[in-house]
């Protein structure tokens, strides 16, 4: 009978396709499975005898009470009614190897693994049987990592397959890459066991280990006795065996190794394997580098290089996702954004398929270059349109710092000359300037005048009747702005709770607009080079305030109108929104809608506490009303005065 016969299938990822690689993928299999069903009691050894997806058996389970059970790789079953007994398990014991340290055991010359289960007494009261197969051909997906002669590490759930590809790689590179290799082989899984290793494995050799805990001083006695090119390492799990990678990896030996972990974000949040891709520490940043990164100044930032260069998430046995650099993936990660890693697939003709597994970032730069490549394009400074068409995308994993991506290096933006004084007097009248030189005045006029829209006064309702329409520079909608030493917080906040039609991004290259604090504009001339070497327009606010911020953005979009008696949104002023927060801000709307503006009289609210008082003052800021904290606490209140 059948327990579970169904699978959750995948969801569909964004992916865009990068190359098709011809690498054929046939694989052949030797299981030895007969073996495996020797050591079994007869009328379970008959049932999976004639059992019809008996090649597709990954393990048996016999539990002391309990019916033995086989499971396959999309569902479990049954193989009696008759529950386990004693002798039952008794008989497979005698007919196998010794017991290790951890519990394992194996069957001479083959590949299968017994792992035992005991009682307090130590005696035997549950056994998995665990087929081991041979896999020729399986590493067909990485071939060409494999050869490169760079560390990988190779991560996945239990039973993905991450030893049967590790048995293979290691056979490749000792039989057709002629290299060294030495398998550190702690439970006798990958060559298996008894003295004389499996014919899986090749030319490797294979060094056994006597127990688990003594696995990192066989890694090391292995490089220091026996001059390996390649060490194999099966599941790494301790800090020392990690440490004792690294060792390795720092003498210039190819490490290839797997350790428990669906993805790389695990091994960074596990303290004990975080070292495999670098360690993790909290560094402190200066005040530029952190305004630079819109992040706080304590971040946590990778502590040396990865010991494994290469990582390959096993997601499938038919679907892997690589990571072609640790370093930039796990810095990503770290940062904050979404790495752009490989997906490799096998083809139903046997081919490898390479795709690229798209961020939501990188979705949305994709949707922002394919409007320019359909004639949709968006006005720049001067009417050049942004983005890339599709098929100027690289199909490389990591990004080259060196190469500039987006419409200043498409082509479309000529780098402009640089003129002397002398050389401008001397010019004849009758040779008109370049209109390169041109256009660099005209960006010159246009950052100014931006700047100077900043500084204007937003209660004068005359003050922005002489400046363009909405964004900058004309931009389609959304507008992607990048924040200079603006709390960030607060603009998510009131991006969301006003709806408005804006992305925040990290990248000076994508962006429309730069919103900076003013004291930043008028006191540090890098912000300015740095927005004229863009392109882009500067917009300042005064403080990191909801009302300043708010204001800023609708200004920006042109939604700004002093005059406006629209209602005021409370969300934007809540921190943790509890009833106390809720009461005090409503006091004050109801203050200033009901007695400040319409008879021009101040008022007291009534006492708060100080963080309350903060936001108080936010709201009558927004109205554009002055207020003040006075009294001494707990009695301290707020006074808000007519305009």
């Amino acid at each position: 009978m059948t327990l579970n016969g169904n699978n959750s299938s995948e969801k569909p990822i964004n992916s865009e396709i990068v190359a098709d690689q011809s690498v054929p993928t046939a694989m052949q299999i030797t299981d030895d499975l007969d073996r495996l069903l020797e050591i079994l009691p007869g009328e379970i050894r008959l049932r999976l005898e004639q059992h019809p997806q008996r090649d597709k058996l990954i393990e048996v389970v016999l539990d002391l009470g309990r019916r033995p059970e086989a499971r396959f790789l999309r569902q479990t079953e049954y193989l009696s009614d008759v529950p386990v007994s004693a002798v039952d398990l008794s008989y497979c014991v005698d007919r196998v190897g010794t017991f290790s340290g951890d519990n394992r055991a194996g069957i001479e010359r083959t590949l299968h693994r017994i792992s035992a289960m005991r009682n307090r007494a130590g005696e035997v009261i549950g056994l998995t049987c665990r087929v081991g197969r041979a896999v020729y051909g399986t590493i067909g997906m990485i071939r060409d990592l494999v050869e490169t002669g760079r560390s990988i590490l190779m991560l996945g759930r239990p039973g993905v397959g991450k030893t049967t590809a590790l048995r293979e790689i290691a056979r490749v590179l000792a039989d057709e890459l002629n290299k060294r290799v030495v398998i550190i082989d702690t439970s006798n899984e990958i060559a298996g066991d008894g003295d004389i290793p499996h014919p899986a494995i090749g030319r490797a050799r294979r060094m056994q280990v006597a127990r688990p805990e003594l696995q990192h001083q066989v890694m090391i006695e292995a490089v220091e006795n026996h001059m390996p090119e390649v060490i194999v390492i099966d599941e790494i799990g301790t800090e020392l065996e990690a440490l004792a990678a690294r060792t390795i990896a720092e003498r210039g030996v190819q490490l290839v190794g797997t350790a428990h972990g669906n993805q790389i974000e695990n091994l960074i949040k596990n303290p004990t394997l975080s070292d495999l891709v670098g360690g993790i520490q909290s560094v402190t940043l200066g005040d530029d580098e952190a305004r630079r990164r819109g992040s706080q100044k304590s971040v946590l930032e990778r502590k040396a290089p990865p010991t494994f260069d290469i990582a390959v998430e096993m997601l499938e046995r038919q679907r892997w996702v690589v990571h072609e650099e640790v370093s930039e993936t796990v810095d990503s990660l770290l940062r904050g954004r979404q790495p752009n890693p490989q997906v490799r697939t096998v083809s139903e003709t046997g081919k490898v398929v390479i795709t690229h597994e798209l961020s939501s970032d990188s979705v949305e730069s994709m949707s922002r270059r394919s409007r320019s490549t359909l004639g949709e394009p968006r006005s720049g400074s001067f009417g050049q349109a942004r983005g890339l068409s599709l098929s100027e995308s690289r199909g490389g994993s990591g990004r080259d710092s060196s190469q500039r991506t987006g419409w200043r290096s498409s082509g479309q933006m000529t780098p402009l000359p640089s003129y002397s004084r002398n050389e401008l007097k001397s010019r004849s009248l009758a040779e008109p300037l370049p209109q390169a030189y041109l256009d660099q005045q005209d960006f010159d006029q246009l950052l100014n005048e931006s700047l100077d829209r900043s500084f204007r006064d937003p209660r004068d309702a005359n003050a922005f009747e002489d400046l363009p329409p909405a964004g900058p520079n004309g931009e389609d909608l959304p507008l992607h702005i990048y924040p200079y030493a603006v709390s960030r917080q607060l603009l998510d906040q009131a991006i969301q709770t006003l709806n408005l039609p804006i992305v925040l991004t990290k990248d000076l290259d994508s962006a429309d607009a730069v919103l900076a604090l003013r004291s930043h504009v008028k006191n540090h001339s890098k912000l300015r080079h740095a927005a004229k070497a863009h392109q882009v327009a500067v917009h300042t606010v005064k403080a990191n305030s909801m009302p300043q911020i708010v204001r800023a953005l609708q200004r920006m979009l042109n939604l700004d109108d002093p005059g406006s008696n629209e209602p005021v949104n409370l969300n934007l002023f809540y921190r943790s929104g509890d009833e106390d927060e809720i009461e005090a801000l409503e006091e004050a709307r109801l203050a200033v809608e009901q007695i400040v503006i319409p008879r021009g009289q101040p008022v007291e609210l009534l006492p708060r506490s100080a963080k309350v008082r903060k936001m108080q003052h936010e709201l009558v800021e927004h109205y554009r009303l002055k207020s003040s904290s006075f009294g001494e606490e707990p009695n301290r209140r707020l006074r808000i005065y007519p305009a």
